[in-house]
């Protein structure tokens, strides 16, 4: 299929350039080769002059992408052209405003020991990231050349990181600064892990770890410093939100949201505590042994109720993506928020692994299109991979998962109460109405049954995560809000004809994109877009 492009021609006469699918398709490339910095002695340059230059050469990217009329492509293919002009609007933001390499130190984080339950690590990282969960110990002479290749980057990155960190955001400085600790502390057990392997990868090791202690003194240094918001205020969240994420709210909107899903599931829970109270509380794992045998029967009867029920698609890939990732056994005094719920029902946050299953589709089943094969930049996809994720643990509740454990229920309802506390806790500090600080007390009060406590180390990772990367906080809200509408219009739309079944394989083969973007595709109602296209949505 050929289109014109408006604009392009000459004088009367001259033939006008047809514009076709893959000229998306390789304006995409370009802008991928381009996304990835040049490098500067040994590591990508993010240096103010660099990114100067790269905003003027984003512009004409931006300006080939205008110049491309989608509109008489098919709906997935005006989908994947959204995702490009999405992307490049992501980089746009990143330089204007959310600037992580000038105003947050943990951007400079190489070293990444588990591998993310998204299609890509969460929150703004470096090109150059050490994937270690990817090697297998004790390392093969190849891997081992590998890895000292990849920990060289750390020395000339944190050098380039003293002249490029000239922010003043002092939330974002305190809590990087936490997390170069963990670096140093990080590449201490690697040390350990090759103290026995050859001489490169132990003096890689131990050059890296050298240079990361003294970036961690640097930054201690200039703390004092530092007195500044960190969040990015409300017209630039919207902003995001809206041209970036492709979620057509704004802060005000998601504020609305949040309070009343906050609202809903303490209201919810108090009516299953009424309900349920005749009953004995849930027996909590105590043992190894315990998890183990509860892990595996809570997966088992899961993929059971799924195939019985035919309320998903199954494939081959389900079964042991879960058991992979079920877990293990903590004493109680180390329990965090989400091992409170697993030792005692692993079916509540199971249902949130939908995580795992997306990931075994992307690598089993990828995307046919080359825009969506891969994850998206700028945390992109966080309306669809945590709203789904987040969703399924009220979708299986309602769809009679815990039909013989009533008592199961509540934890459901505890789990979208943290869930809106701390995305709404997030909302106020991007909003520069809270610092750090309060965001976590606020998230520890509205968290049911004192589940979060403030010693918790989940609680500082969520609140940084959350002011790194704006919109991060509510998606897991947003995004099941947004899908919920989904279902209401294709059940509106099919009548009789609609089953979850249905509606769980039309957004799978989506893939994972803004579910905004899902809509359009699958109902073909373009409101959303067309609303977030129009200069008030901007």
């Amino acid at each position: 299929m050929t289109l014109m492009v408006a604009g392009t021609a000459g004088a009367a006469g001259d033939a006008v350039a047809p514009v076709r699918y893959q000229d998306l398709v390789a304006l995409f490339a370009d802008w991928r080769a381009f996304e990835h910095p040049p490098m500067r002695a040994g590591a990508p340059d993010y240096t103010a002059g660099a990114f100067a230059t790269r905003h003027r050469e984003l512009k004409a990217l931006q300006q080939r992408l205008a110049a491309i009329n989608p509109g008489q492509w098919p709906v997935e293919q005006q989908v994947d052209y959204e995702l490009v002009r999405a992307e490049m609007n992501g980089l746009d933001f990143y330089i204007r405003v959310l600037q992580p390499w000038a105003r947050d130190p943990a951007f400079y984080a190489t070293v990444r020991q588990e591998q993310s339950d998204t299609p890509a690590h969460e929150g703004p990282t470096h090109h150059q990231l050490v994937e270690l969960w990817t090697y297998s110990f004790p390392l093969s002479p190849e891997a081992e050349a590998q890895l000292a290749t990849g920990l060289a980057v750390i020395p000339p990155l944190l050098e380039q990181a003293r002249l490029n960190l000239t922010g003043n955001a002092r939330d974002l400085w305190i809590t990087g600064t936490g997390t170069m600790r963990g670096e140093v502390a990080t590449l201490d057990a690697l040390a350990q892990k090759t103290a026995t392997n050859g001489k490169e990868l132990r003096q890689a090791v131990r050059t890296a770890r050298e240079a990361t202690a003294q970036f961690v003194a640097w930054l201690e240094q200039q703390a004092p410093s530092k007195d500044g918001p960190s969040g990015v205020g409300k017209d630039n969240y919207t902003w995001a939100l809206r041209n970036v994420h492709l979620v057509p709210m704004s802060w005000d909107e998601e504020v609305g949201l949040l309070k009343r899903e906050l609202a809903r599931a303490h209201a919810s829970l108090r009516l299953e505590e009424a309900r349920n109270r005749q009953l004995p509380e849930l027996p909590v794992i105590s043992s190894p042994e315990e998890f183990e045998q509860r892990a595996n029967d809570a997966i088992t009867r899961y993929i059971a109720f799924l195939k019985d029920r035919d309320l998903f698609p199954m494939r081959d890939y389900m079964d042991p993506a879960l058991r992979a990732m079920r877990g293990h056994y903590e004493p109680e005094a180390t329990r965090n928020f989400f091992s409170m719920a697993t030792h005692r029902e692993p079916l509540t946050l199971y249902t949130h692994f939908y995580h795992w299953w997306d990931l075994a589709q992307m690598r089993e089943d990828p995307h046919p299109s080359p825009i969506r094969r891969g994850a998206l930049l700028y945390n992109i996809w966080d309306s669809r991979a945590e709203g789904m994720a987040t969703a399924m643990e009220e979708m299986m509740m309602h769809a009679g998962l815990y039909d013989d454990s009533p008592r199961t229920r509540e934890i459901v309802w505890i789990m979208l109460a943290q869930r809106a506390a701390r995305g709404l806790a997030s909302l106020y500090a991007h909003a520069n109405l809270f610092n750090i600080q309060q965001a976590k007390d606020f998230q520890v009060r509205w968290t049911p049954r004192g589940w979060m406590r403030p010693d918790l180390d989940l609680l500082h990772f969520e609140q940084q995560l959350y002011l790194r990367q704006p919109g991060y906080g509510s998606s897991y809200v947003t995004g099941k809000y947004l899908l919920d509408e989904i279902i209401k219009d294709r059940s509106e739309q099919l009548g009789a004809q609609f089953t979850m079944r249905r509606f769980y394989d039309e957004v799978n083969h989506a893939g994972m994109i803004p579910v905004s973007l899902i809509r359009w595709q699958v109902t073909g109602l373009d409101d959303e877009i067309r609303a977030l296209r129009s200069p008030a949505g901007q």
